[in-house]
């Protein structure tokens, strides 16, 4: 079984229209089981940090076979936890990455595949860095003509979400079989 960790952002909750799209995707798949983070009133990033990482060590599943995802603050979460320990799969939307108030700004990620959905547009968090973490790593990228919150974009988050799902399941089986 493949774990799914979803992480809102800052502004948002569990409940927010891409994470709850993302659960739907995650468990329309076999051998998925998505993780909705909630987030609440932990302003702190450091804060939500350490409550992600408590979840995952409470539920103890093979990062062999953990994704993380988020959007925002949250993909900052999913990096964050990601390079601490090496997990199969990042998918970052518009991931806090470059910000001079988060406690790691240059984060390694350490997944086999990962794979990064910024706007254009987005005047929360600039391209640029994004970009150049992206090249640094030689991470998969995909530039949409949005802004912060993807909205607009969601058609392509979800169908992206779900072939980068299917391409770490099939990572996870030759990982199995191997």
């Amino acid at each position: 079984m493949m774990s799914v960790y979803l992480s809102h952002g800052l502004e948002s909750g569990p409940g927010a229209l891409k994470t709850q799209a993302m659960k739907g995707i995650a468990e329309k798949l076999d051998n998925v089981e998505p993780v909705v983070m909630d987030y609440r009133g932990m302003a702190e990033p450091a804060q939500r940090l350490q409550h992600l990482l408590g979840v995952i060590a409470e539920r103890g599943d093979d990062p062999a076979r953990r994704v993380l995802a988020g959007s925002s603050l949250g993909g900052w979460l999913s990096a964050a936890v990601s390079a601490q320990q090496p997990v199969l799969g990042c998918f970052l939307l518009a991931p806090a990455l470059g910000l001079v108030d988060y406690p790691e700004t240059s984060l390694t990620i350490q997944a086999r595949h990962t794979h990064i959905i910024h706007g254009w547009r987005d005047d929360v968090v600039p391209p640029e860095p994004v970009i150049e973490h992206a090249r640094r790593q030689r991470l998969s990228l995909r530039m949409v003509d949005d802004d912060h919150r993807l909205h607009a974009s969601l058609d392509t988050i979800l169908l992206d979400f779900e072939r980068f799902l299917r391409q770490c399941s099939a990572l996870d089986e030759e990982g199995a079989s191997a």
